[in-house]
């Protein structure tokens, strides 16, 4: 039986910590959704006010990251990434101890921003690490871990919250510190003479055009789950938990189909993916908006998360497949539009759904099919 080395056994657990870290940023954003009682309770304030911690991590890491990866390939890529899981872990001691909600808060707003500079960084890092015809099928693991850490948060929040709501920011410090220690892969070192990473460089109208893309992706897809929700109450009487179980068969999908549709990727192109998830997903959402049947809702939904990951990893596979000066600060650019969208979905489709609840759902499916396809460019497009 052959010895691995110390080299490779640290390569492993390196490439193994870039999915983690997929996992983590999702999974501390949502892990307050199912316990935000709780919180208001033990801080002294209603549930609404604590709801307002979920918009204090998504917002400062939505604008943070138009520019952290700019800033994160400027100071260095494996410096950034420590330098930012120890941001997190001391916000996430904070969150633990917070004995007030502005205390919470501020200490939120630094997880955000913390994770900001790892999500990026982390999707440049695996592409430099992976060979360009494996691209889709790695992205496609990281969307996996993502979709894993957002559908988990909730369950785990809830279950921590059973002894004390405080010890799910403690498990959050523990990975951010393991992490941290672990690392990532080193980047190669920059040629002599090269130029520095440039924003400029990220906002090219390519790269704008697939943020447009992830933006509606996100939006009209996974930014959707409040509606589903509405719906699932008003047409069909579910109570919470039958709500919960019927909004996570969404990321479920994305779990176990994410390797799947990055393979595809890999040989089809990122381009003829984003169409497919776009025009099926078009498709599902409507059917989930509109059939009177739950069971079809149930199923339309979850195939939904099918056609997200087509969408997501097909955008993340073209950007970072690219040979632009600045890739990291570019899937920046396009993963903080993408989260605009799902914070922008709830503000603008719920004063459609009151007015018409297909019409809540029929609007996100159209501007899906048709803009998405015409805004995503062709894969021999500069980024």
């Amino acid at each position: 039986m052959t010895r691995r080395s110390p080299e490779s056994i640290r390569s492993a657990l390196q490439r193994t910590a870039l999915y983690g870290g997929g996992f983590l940023g999702p999974f501390g954003g949502g892990v307050v959704v199912s316990i935000l009682p709780e919180i208001g309770d033990d801080l002294g304030v209603d549930a609404a006010a604590a709801a307002s911690s979920l918009t204090a991590y998504l917002l400062p890491f939505a604008l943070v990251m138009l520019v952290s990866g700019t800033l994160g390939a400027r100071w260095g890529r494996t410096r950034t990434v420590r330098a930012a899981y120890a941001v997190y872990l001391v916000s996430s001691l904070a969150c633990f101890v917070a004995p007030t909600l502005p205390l919470f808060l501020g200490a939120r707003v630094l997880q955000g921003c913390s994770n900001s500079f790892t999500t990026p960084l982390l999707l440049a890092a695996l592409a430099a690490s992976t060979p360009k015809k494996h691209l889709g099928r790695s992205l496609g693991i990281f969307g996996a871990f993502q979709a894993a850490g957002q559908s988990s948060a909730p369950l785990v929040g809830g279950l921590t919250a059973e002894i004390d709501w405080r010890l799910s920011f403690l498990v959050i410090a523990l990975v951010a510190a393991a992490l941290g220690l672990i690392g990532i892969p080193d980047a190669a070192p920059d040629e002599p003479g090269a130029a520095r990473p440039r924003l400029r460089d990220a906002l090219t109208l390519p790269v704008l055009r697939m943020g447009v893309v992830a933006l509606l992706g996100w939006g009209a897809l996974g930014g959707l789950s409040f509606l589903v929700a509405f719906r699932a109450e008003d047409d069909f009487g579910l109570s919470p938990t039958q709500r919960g179980l019927l909004l996570t068969g969404f990321g479920v999908a994305g779990i176990l189909t994410a390797r799947l549709v990055g393979g595809v990727i890999d040989k089809i192109g990122a381009r003829a993916a984003v169409v497919i998830g776009a025009v099926a997903g078009a498709a599902l959402i409507a059917a989930a908006g509109t059939i009177s049947l739950l069971a079809v809702v149930a199923v339309a939904w979850f195939a939904a998360g099918t056609a997200g990951q087509f969408i997501l990893v097909g955008v993340n596979a073209a950007v970072l497949g690219s040979s632009g000066p600045n890739r990291g600060g570019a899937v920046s650019v396009v993963q903080a539009l993408r989260f605009t969208g799902n914070a922008l979905a709830p503000i603008t489709l719920t004063p459609v759904y009151a007015i018409s609840p297909a019409a809540g759902f029929l609007v996100p499916a159209v501007l899906l099919a048709v803009a998405a396809p015409l805004f995503m460019p062709r894969d021999n497009s500069p980024v």
